[in-house]
């Protein structure tokens, strides 16, 4: 399960802010070619030395992915954006920066910055911002007045102060140290400390949905949520991880676990409208 620090936490809020060198970061040279080999999976990553290379990808998540959006952020465009698929490789420079922002922060990679380069030459790809009323989720009480579930339990830990103290001496946290942040894995979410609005964002990815908070929960919050995950496919030549066949959906475990529920509604979000796209000349 990979843990993510509560001080080091990113919002998954929807605004992208664009730096003022975005029309310095492009790639130096750049491959784009078709992938006709009938795969399922697909694999696209950042790495050393300003590289991002896509394996048997669609273009519709590599969008995504450039532009730091959850999917349902963008909207429009051609069926083939998610049937075709494509290899892609690019290097920028030696000293360029290939980490990739997550979702949500207020400022792209420079690699991230340079795929919308390339998206924009190659695929003729042109977008516009706006905010839309589409499909959201709220996060509330399974039952009206009720009380949490059986796995949702106030916290005991001042999170707060645990954070300011290792910001004021960095190192490996000391044992048995109480947990605070999130922690991630395969059908599995940990939360210490956290208040309901942080978790509700969390939510945002297994429910495929943005997802905002009306529990009227306050303070901080501590569970282990475990379910099915839907997607359980990884990178081509990857096991995937075990799935205990007994779990349940991750709507269910919520109001199981958790005793909240996720109820359909709607909401204003920002999205990214695709304008136009064209298939890419091959190499």
């Amino acid at each position: 399960m990979r843990r993510l620090a509560l001080g080091s936490l990113v919002a998954l809020g929807l605004s992208i802010v664009v730096p003022a060198q975005e029309k310095d970061a492009t790639f130096e040279v750049a491959s784009v070619k078709a992938n006709k080999s009938g795969e399922g999976g697909g694999n696209l990553r950042g790495a050393p030395g300003g590289r991002v290379m896509a394996t048997n990808m669609p273009v519709r998540p590599i969008i995504t992915f450039a532009y730091q959006l959850a999917q349902y952020q963008l909207v429009g465009g051609p069926a083939w954006l998610q049937t075709d698929r494509y290899d892609l490789i690019a290097k920028m420079d030696g000293t360029a920066d290939a980490t990739p922002a997550a979702p949500g922060a207020t400022a792209p990679s420079p690699m991230q910055l340079a795929l919308r380069h390339l998206l924009e030459d190659r695929f003729k790809l042109r977008v516009h911002h706006e905010t839309r009323e589409i499909d959201i989720y709220a996060l509330v009480m399974a039952k009206p007045g009720g009380s949490p579930g059986p796995g949702l339990r106030p916290t005991t830990v001042d999170c707060a102060a645990l954070i300011d103290a290792a910001t004021r001496q960095p190192g490996p946290p000391p044992p048995n140290q109480p947990f605070c942040g999130i922690g991630l894995g395969p059908g599995r979410l940990r939360f210490g400390g956290l208040q309901a609005s942080a978790f509700a964002q969390a939510f945002t990815g297994p429910a495929g949905r943005m997802v905002v908070d009306r529990t009227g929960l306050t303070g901080g919050w501590d569970f282990e949520l475990t379910f099915a995950p839907e997607n359980r496919s990884g990178p081509p030549g990857a096991d995937a991880a075990p799935v205990d066949p007994n779990a349940p959906s991750f709507f269910t475990a919520i109001q199981e676990q958790l005793g909240l529920k996720l109820e359909p509604t709607k909401g204003p979000v920002d999205v990214l409208v695709i304008d136009s796209v064209e298939k890419p000349t091959e190499d």
